[in-house]
């Protein structure tokens, strides 16, 4: 099977640093997965006496990331009668043959405990009129076991208690408003430090640099590489970008979840899309088309609960067969009085864009919701990079495979920061200086972003096929080619968009065959004996790599 290469800035064009300080460990991001690591390893009673100063740094306000727009929930099998081994065993099946099954099982043993503590620390979910935990059910899940707060608020619950938490400890800083440009490395290749750009932080302004002895990356996705997405503003990939320019391994950037009931707004509506969650569906919603026919009958036992690739595919097939841009969700017979107290949130934002739910069908149709690929790491968070850890949903921990089971993302951050916090102390490394960087830089137009959204949307999106994948490479070549006049933030996320949307393209084109939220037309089933295994991209002399490794499928059950 032939690799892929293509050429990449090697870090960031940027200004010299104006300032420095010193951190222990840095840690980037600010959702569930950047703060659990950051409360974590300043745990008094925990393993981490070891660390001192923790500093986070955060690319918008502290509670601005993906977290707290998390509608639905978070998975774990807390409920009577329902077993860690079931949790498996619906996330290897939704995961489609791709998943580490050592990951999966970490996940689904460890997380019952993780999310109790969250609980402990003051996260206050749903709870039934006998105090009971409230559970309940999405696509994928043969059991009740998605806890939610505020019914549809889950997230902003997480992210309050959290960061509530992290403000009572004095040793753990943040720094707002700050983009993460490049790893500093020492003279063996291993972390030395990050530079930083500061926007409004008084003497932090500008660029700078912290010297530490450990980065956790925690900085979310890559939503933005798409016109249409769930994900906030923030989300353009930075963490990948930062980490592949630093000697890091990319994994499964073809595996991009696009999640079936993102609300539709009309075609010319870009950026950040309100999502439907599934929890809507798991409460007896179903998808209709113009002619009132449901959509999921007969394509999948759990119909409306299938997995989200399947529901996403039924419903482009749908869109596709009546050149309809959307089809519609109907949650009527809901009523208004448990619309109001389950989901208040996507009410309100129904309302808000013209559409009352209690009374009228909701428009929906897939956009770009969460990466299953990302960083590679083991199962204690490490990467490639010595003192580089990566978690959440810039991380490949193998959890995900193709196809992310719906409620396991808040999940896999919580339960995967406990253990890079577990481990990293012991592994600090000493206090290095960075050694003189010699590596080209290049920085891509900001202006250029649409169009490489457009780019992306149109040829790498739900449906792909060999054309359309090539010329999206040649559209990416001809963006990564030119060269920005002005360096401010817009040309270092623009640029580090065609960082990852090049890797992606390449991924998806290597791969022939349709597998989880990789869909494509012209390979449309499933191949294990050519393509059980894993995508990496590796950036060596400018030049990032993309390759095939094979590796058993995992969705049979668990060794």
């Amino acid at each position: 099977m032939p690799d892929a290469a293509r050429h990449v800035p090697s870090r960031l064009t940027a200004p010299e640093p104006g300032w420095t300080t010193r951190a222990d460990v840095v840690i980037v991001g600010s959702g569930i997965a950047g703060l659990t690591a950051a409360l974590r390893l300043r745990a008094a009673d925990g393993p981490s006496d070891a660390i001192g100063k923790v500093l986070v740094v955060t690319k918008d306000q502290i509670a601005a990331g993906s977290t707290q727009w998390a509608q639905g929930g978070i998975a774990a099998a807390l409920g009577p009668g329902d077993t860690p081994e079931e949790h498996a065993v619906d996330t290897l099946v939704a995961g489609a043959g791709a998943c580490d099954a050592d990951a999966v099982r970490v996940l689904v043993d460890e997380g019952p405990d993780a999310v109790r503590e969250l609980i402990a620390l003051g996260a206050m979910f749903d709870h039934d009129p006998d105090g009971v935990l409230s559970l309940t059910r999405e696509g994928g899940h043969h059991r009740d076991r998605i806890a939610h707060a505020g019914g549809d608020a889950t997230g902003a619950e997480i992210q309050r208690a959290l960061v509530a938490a992290v403000h009572r400890d004095p040793e753990i800083e943040v720094i707002q408003h700050a983009l993460a440009l490049d790893l500093l490395l020492d003279a063996d290749g291993g972390v030395a430090g990050v530079t930083l750009h500061v926007m409004g932080e008084g003497q932090r302004d500008g660029v700078g640099a912290v010297h530490c002895r450990a980065v956790v990356l925690a900085s979310g996705g890559l939503g933005q590489v798409f016109s249409q997405t769930t994900n906030p503003a923030v989300s353009t990939g930075d963490g990948m970008a930062l980490a592949l320019r630093a000697g890091a391994t990319l994994r499964d950037l073809e595996f991009v979840q696009f999640h079936p009931t993102v609300m539709y707004l009309g075609p010319d509506s870009t950026g950040q899309q309100p999502l439907i969650s599934e929890a809507v569906r798991g409460e007896g919603a179903f998808l209709v088309d113009d002619e009132g026919h449901r959509i999921m009958e007969g394509v999948h036992p759990l119909a409306d609960l299938a997995p989200r690739d399947v529901v996403a595919k039924a419903i482009m097939r749908r869109m596709i067969e009546t050149g309809r841009p959307h089809m519609w969700l109907d949650a009527r017979h809901l009523g208004e009085e448990f619309w109001t107290k389950r989901f208040p949130t996507i009410l309100a934002t129904c309302r808000q864009h013209g559409v009352d739910p209690v009374t009228e069908l909701i428009p929906v149709a897939p956009a770009c919701h969460y990466a299953s690929g990302g960083v590679r790491t083991d199962l204690e968070g490490r990467t490639d990079v010595p003192g580089l850890y990566a978690t959440g949903e810039v991380a490949c921990s193998g959890v995900h495979g193709a196809n992310r089971l719906a409620s396991n993302s808040l999940l896999e951050g919580l339960v995967f920061s406990r253990r890079i916090a577990h481990v990293l102390p012991a592994e600090l490394r000493p206090w290095s200086e960075p050694a003189t960087d010699v590596r080209p830089t290049g920085l891509v137009p900001g202006d250029l972003r649409r169009e490489l959204q457009q780019v992306m949307t149109s040829k790498v999106g739900v449906l792909r096929n060999a054309g359309g994948l090539a010329e999206a490479a040649a559209d990416l070549d001809r963006i990564g080619d030119q060269s920005a006049e002005i360096i401010d933030l817009a040309a270092w996320e623009t640029t580090n968009l065609v960082t990852i949307s090049g890797a992606l393209a390449e991924a998806a084109m290597l791969r022939e065959e349709t597998r989880g939220s990789h869909w494509r037309e012209d390979f449309p089933e499933r191949d294990d004996e050519r393509w059980a295994g894993h995508i990496d991209t590796r950036l060596r002399d400018g030049v990032a790599e993309v390759g095939f490794h094979p590796a058993p499928a995992t969705d049979e059950g668990l060794s």
